[in-house]
């Protein structure tokens, strides 16, 4: 098999991973932000496939969900959940896989690089998301948009931190290992 097809082979696979992991989610009675498996799919892509195929995946994957395929959470898909309250965790995920795809490529094997890119890939997201929930908050009604922050982080991150967190090592420690074997199988 040659070097593109193996390439090509490798971002759909993660791809579907994404797809199989993205709609997999717990609401919160509190938080019209779900838990959700899609930042680990997303550590996972970049940890195996590195920054640009990654992000490609993760890319792709927003793309299926665009059209109207249901993989994003709770089995849902088109252009409104973009336009709805996690429609700003969607477009942040794209800088996650970027930031964390550089720090995994750029200090590879080094977990606390991995970690911190990890960190500060998951916080652009956070702010993203907080943004984009906080202009939702505060449309249609009298609260302004920085009034509204305070909320869309109590709703919006508080609940997902140490989750995220779990998710992260999770994804460095078996990340790390499948890079590992698909590197010595010659797929990468």
């Amino acid at each position: 098999m040659n070097t593109k097809t193996k390439e090509i082979t490798l971002i759909g696979l993660m791809t579907a991973v994404t797809c199989i992991a993205g709609p997999l989610s717990l609401a919160l009675p509190f938080s019209p932000v779900p838990i959700s498996l899609t930042n680990l799919a997303i550590y996972f892509s970049v940890y195996i496939l590195g920054m640009k195929r990654g992000t490609i995946s993760y890319l792709v994957y927003l793309l299926l969900g665009l059209i109207g395929l249901p993989v994003f959470s709770a089995f849902t898909s088109g252009p409104a959940k973009l336009f709805g309250p996690t429609g700003g965790y969607l477009i942040g995920f794209i800088f996650m896989a970027l930031i964390c795809g550089y720090c995994i490529d750029r200090w590879k094997g080094q977990f606390v690089f991995s970690f911190a890119g990890m960190l500060v890939g998951t916080a652009v997201t956070y702010g993203f998301g907080t943004i984009w929930l906080a202009y939702q908050m505060s449309a249609g009604s009298e609260q302004t948009l920085v009034d509204a922050l305070p909320a869309a982080f109590a709703a919006g991150v508080l609940p997902f931190i140490v989750v995220d967190i779990a998710k992260m090592v999770l994804a460095l420690l078996i990340g790390s290992q499948v890079r590992v074997r698909v590197r010595k199988a010659a797929l990468n």
